[in-house]
């Protein structure tokens, strides 16, 4: 996890391309390369969520080219026509530079998305990032619809925060960041004891759900509730990261299930990789297969 905030491997890792096994996790390094992976997703009938890439953003001129490559992405998939919706993080558009800067970004986005007819699903950091990312949210509300966002089940406001967006799109998942006893459960245990109470609460009222795991446990657990509550498919989806569990996600496609996968790419993989590597030390079996490969 701190190798993938190391600025210097990331710049380095730009040059290795995708020798240390990337490309089995990230769509490409390009829209053509991304648009294509869509397609092939789109072929077994799964929907995309596309995240343009960005780390370490500091400077305003560097929220300004990510704002211009996220235009580049919502044009690219709407002239393509593939089935897929845009994923976003506000850190990547100056959220750390200044607030109302990053806010004039995302209105720029969300214009050019409404007028393209794209939904747009705001990404969740860590905590010190949230109430900040729950204001601008709060504010694009007021002119745009096409808007979603991200809540941690290990959060102890999450379902406070759930109520407060009753008919919003909604991503729930059990979260990714290290964040201390105040603010959030520390006992896997009961991260997803309650993220399961937060799907079935969320799914038992309006508002469309994407359940974000490849907890084969949860999974199971939410097909039995749905079906034990007669709750229709098209309120929801299940959502799996690009590369991982494919036949997973294949097999709930084939159940009749909508599904929809994260498909991140860009040149700036390298931080987005070495998360993935962190959150599960099995996925290193990726980096050595592609090593041996080659």
């Amino acid at each position: 996890m701190a190798l993938s905030k190391n600025q210097l491997l990331n710049a380095s890792a730009k040059k290795w391309g995708f020798k240390l096994g990337a490309g089995k996790v990230v769509a490409g390094i390009d829209t053509d390369g991304m648009i294509q992976s869509v397609k092939n997703l789109n072929s077994y009938g799964i929907s995309a969520t596309v995240d343009h890439l960005g780390e370490f953003v500091r400077y305003e001129h560097e929220a300004i080219e990510a704002k211009e490559n996220v235009l580049i992405t919502l044009q690219a998939i709407k002239q393509s026509g593939v089935d897929a919706h845009l994923s976003i993080k506000l850190t990547q558009l100056g959220l750390d530079v200044d607030q109302e800067f990053c806010l004039k970004n995302m209105q720029d986005i969300m214009k050019a998305a409404k007028e393209y007819g794209i939904f747009v699903n705001i990404d969740m950091e860590d905590y010190s990032h949230l109430q900040m990312t729950f204001d601008i949210i709060k504010q694009l509300q007021v002119e745009y619809d096409n808007i979603g966002t991200v809540i941690q089940a290990y959060l102890y406001r999450s379902e406070k925060d759930i109520d407060n967006l009753k008919h919003m799109r909604l991503r729930l998942v059990k979260g990714a960041y290290k964040e201390n006893e105040q603010v959030s459960l520390q006992k896997k245990e009961e991260i997803d004891a309650n993220y399961l109470k937060l799907i079935k609460k969320r799914l038992l009222h309006p508002g469309f759900t994407s359940i974000a795991t490849h907890d084969h446990n949860i999974i199971n657990a939410v097909k039995q509730f749905v079906i034990e509550n007669d709750i229709p498919t098209d309120k929801f989806e299940f959502q799996m990261l690009y590369g991982f569990r494919i036949d997973m996600q294949l097999e709930l496609v084939k159940e009749g299930y909508s599904f929809c996968t994260y498909v991140p790419f860009g040149h700036d993989w390298y931080g987005y990789f070495m998360r993935r590597l962190a959150e599960r030390p099995q996925n290193l079996n990726l980096v050595l297969k592609s090593l041996v490969a080659k």
